[in-house]
């Protein structure tokens, strides 16, 4: 079975831990912080590989995370980075995020990879913190978390032509003809379960690329059958070729038929039927009789909105040299750059969501602790010493409400307050 959706855990290292250590050496008995920086967490990046054009191997491994950077060392030594961890998928994937559905990124075209996930920074040693008045700091920063996120994989084939229609109107037998695809061909009242893809190469031009897509039934875009696992790769196509029984050999009719696919596809996207359209008239080696023949009112239905019907036996081949040099003539009309859903979700936005801080009175010592990751990160990258990097502290404090609620826990001015390593008292 075609497999061409998957949802899947994806996972960015987190960064190695900054390590707190003081130098131990002979004739050096009160030596300075000399702990090292952790590593920085692996990137979780999606790679197009052009060997693969299913997503067949997600429904056995679902989850991928890159390796956390190591934590730093005694004597300066830094952590090693976490490897990277590749993840390769057909051209034409598209990563959503489950949660939201929005587009993360689209592997197609010149995007053949991208980082998804960043790793988590490194943290920094206790040799950053020390200052004049503070020259033995036992706190390092930690490393910062790697990210987390379910996806939702779905291939969106990319081709020039949709080749659309009824089941068993004769889309494999054309798509064999015209191209090297090499679809099974049988008489099948339901769908073929696989699209197919071909290129079609004609004299004198650079051809193009067709797409059978598998046989729509009415109630398709509400997903009855396998309607939105095929409507969607038509979504990349440029032109769509609308294929019917001319002879109507099992009782179909052939302009209800093109209504009810275009009113599926309506349904499924309206953008869709902006899409130039042809019709292939099929089977007309199976017309003995003019009376028999439904080409007379598709041509009178059709051609006055502009949809071209070109008559076609794909068994015999007649008619297709006219219908494939018409459809090329469509594609150098329009833009040839491929279409590429835009980002809509970025996944950065994710290394924001931290937990609450928390703020506590121990009456034993009558101090105020405050702790969470946002203030860890913060003391990290603050120097409190220097006049600018006070003013950053101060308005810290007011901005993320935790003058606010130290003066709910009933904080009183005089009263320490403690953040990991640093202690301050406290005063409006």
């Amino acid at each position: 079975m075609f497999a061409d959706s998957a949802k899947i855990i994806i996972k960015s290292g987190k960064g190695g831990d900054g390590h707190v250590s003081f130098r131990r050496e002979k004739y050096v008995p009160n030596g300075g912080p000399d702990g090292g920086d952790g590593g920085h967490g692996g990137n979780l990046i999606f790679q197009v590989d052009e060997g693969i054009n299913t997503l067949a191997d997600f429904r056995y491994n679902r989850k991928y995370a890159a390796e956390n950077g190591e934590d730093g060392k005694k004597r300066n030594c830094h952590g090693r980075n976490g490897e990277d961890r590749i993840v390769k998928v057909p051209a034409g994937t598209i990563i959503r995020d489950a949660e939201s559905n929005k587009v993360i990124a689209d592997m197609s075209g010149e995007n053949k990879r991208q980082i998804i996930l960043k790793g988590g920074k490194g943290g920094l040693g206790n040799q950053h913190f020390a200052t004049a008045t503070m020259q033995v700091p036992k706190y390092a920063q930690p490393g910062e978390p790697g990210v987390e996120l379910e996806v939702y994989l779905e291939l969106k084939m990319i081709a020039d032509v949709g080749l659309v229609g009824f089941p068993n109107v004769g889309k494999s037998t054309l798509l064999s003809r015209v191209t090297n695809a090499r679809p099974k061909i049988a008489n099948y009242h339901f769908t073929t379960l696989n699209p197919n893809l071909g290129v079609v190469d004609l004299e004198g031009t650079g051809g193009f690329v067709i797409a059978d897509i598998p046989g729509l039934i009415e109630g398709a875009s509400e997903g009855i059958g396998l309607g939105h696992a095929f409507l969607k790769h038509i979504e990349r196509t440029k032109v769509m070729i609308h294929m019917v029984d001319a002879a109507s050999t099992e009782g179909r009719e052939p302009i209800a038929d093109i209504y009810a696919i275009n009113q599926e596809l309506e349904n499924y996207n309206p953008e869709l039927l902006k899409k130039p359209q042809v019709i292939a008239a099929n089977k007309i080696d199976a017309i003995y009789e003019e009376a028999e023949s439904s080409i007379p009112d598709l041509k009178a239905e059709f051609e006055p909105q502009g949809i071209k019907v070109f008559p076609i036996s794909a068994v015999s081949g007649q008619g297709l040299k006219e219908l494939l040099y018409y459809v090329n003539d469509l594609l150098s009309g329009l833009d040839d750059a491929p279409i590429v859903y835009e980002q809509e979700f970025f996944p950065e936005s994710l290394m924001f969501r931290e937990e609450a801080y928390t703020v506590e009175h121990r009456e034993e010592d009558n101090v105020y602790v405050v702790e969470g990751p946002k203030i860890e990160k913060m003391l990290g990258y603050t120097n409190i010493d220097s006049e600018k990097g006070f003013l950053f502290f101060q308005k810290f404090l007011r901005e993320q409400g935790i003058l606010e609620e130290l003066e709910k826990a009933g904080i009183s001015e005089g009263d320490t307050v403690r953040m990991y390593g640093l202690e301050f008292d406290y005063y409006k």
